[in-house]
């Protein structure tokens, strides 16, 4: 007797993916339509803002939607990464679940850093398998990078976004209003996004910040040189994703300084933001780069006269060639068995890397301790 063939459905769907990242000065205006012109404009919106946020800007956001006779539901979220867990994530739930919206037409909007509007994002694609949402990021980091894309999720079981989605925004709203109220650390910290993105894709964005970062820093990118520093960053980092939302192709640019930066930020949370980590881990792809002969010594003092320049406060004590090569070997796995470590080629371009050794790497953060003694030893004078 012969097989039967099995009986088959194709079933092939493409989902559209369509959002419009728009800059949106005083947002918070009363007399400004932009956040709700996306869904009912006269409808229920459900608000998740940082706690931070609320204490800063709290009343003005309450004020907007008072003004406007909208029926808003404020839930403040605690912030930070050590609250990105699947119990913030089911008190948000929950939340919701007790203020029903519209599956489609009532957005609901998180206002806060990359941490909030991970996990925002995360219950909007969840809750009734999917309901809309906006995003309003409040901190640098969220406004040049997290905010962004469209990935979505939460730390799990010892690890950062274990559990996630794929889950596209009805828009992203970009409001420099709440930058002046960032510590200056904060602000920093979303530079290192920025660095990272200029290192390996955009050597004008590289010069713009060799110029203008530390000014910009001080007058929170109010300024406007600042303000191209923002746009360039933005409009780099959009370009890299928009062709790779999903992740089909795993070696990515934006990658960059995400390898060894892993383990560092897991395990000392308390010590280290975001993106510290992602500028200790270029610090030392700089070094591997340097020593394989693929960056100049020209251009390594470049990136370190930057990062000098920025006065970050780098905790170089944090640096565990253990805990980075693990750190490596988890991230071969995320990238589907191969390391594809982007590595600068020269200030604006990038190769990608499937052989870095353990040994590189112990010499790497050798070179690079060295390197960091030797700039803060006192001159001597002849």
């Amino acid at each position: 007797m012969s097989a039967v063939p099995p009986q088959r459905w194709e079933v092939r769907v493409q989902r559209p993916i369509a959002y419009d990242v728009i800059k949106a000065p005083a947002l918070f205006d009363p007399a400004s339509d932009l956040l709700m012109s996306f869904g009912n404009p006269h409808g229920r919106r459900f608000v998740v803002v940082d706690g931070t946020v609320d204490r800063l800007h709290g009343e003005r956001i309450r004020g907007y939607f008072r003004e406007r006779g909208i029926e808003a539901r404020i839930q403040v979220f605690p912030g930070g990464e050590e609250h990105k867990n699947s119990e913030i994530y089911q008190d948000i739930a929950r939340a919701l679940d007790a203020f029903p919206i519209h599956r489609r037409d009532e957005p609901v909007i998180a206002i806060g850093g990359g941490v909030l509007t991970d996990v925002v994002a995360f219950v909007a694609a969840s809750y009734r398998r999917g309901v809309p949402h906006i995003k309003v990021p409040t901190t640098l980091m969220g406004y040049v990078d997290a905010a962004l894309g469209i990935k979505a999720g939460i730390n799990f079981n010892g690890n950062k976004n274990r559990l996630g989605a794929f889950e596209p925004p009805l828009a992203v709203l970009l409001d420099r209003s709440f930058l002046p109220t960032l510590p200056r650390r904060h602000l920093v910290n979303g530079v290192c996004e920025i660095i990272k993105l200029a290192i390996i894709r955009d050597a004008g964005l590289f010069q713009r910040l060799e110029r203008d970062a530390a000014r910009a820093v001080a007058t929170c990118f109010s300024e406007p040189a600042g303000e191209a520093i923002l746009d360039g960053a933005i409009g780099g980092m959009l370009e890299e994703l928009v062709p790779n939302l999903h992740e089909e192709d795993l070696a990515r640019r934006v990658d960059f300084g995400h390898t060894f930066s892993y383990g560092l930020e897991t395990r000392h949370e308390h010590r280290l933001l975001h993106g510290e980590a992602v500028l200790l881990d270029i610090l030392v792809s700089t070094c591997i780069a340097q020593a394989r002969g693929l960056l100049s010594a020209f251009e390594a003092d470049r990136i370190f006269a930057l990062v000098e320049a920025l006065d970050a406060g780098l905790d170089y004590g944090v640096l565990d060639t253990d805990l980075m090569w693990a750190s490596l070997l988890d991230r071969v796995k995320h990238r589907n068995g191969l390391q594809r470590v982007p590595m600068p080629t020269g200030i604006g371009h990038c190769l990608f890397l499937n052989d870095i050794s353990r040994a590189e790497l112990d010499a790497a953060v050798l070179a690079l301790h060295s390197r960091i003694k030797a700039s803060h030893e006192p001159a001597i004078e002849c």
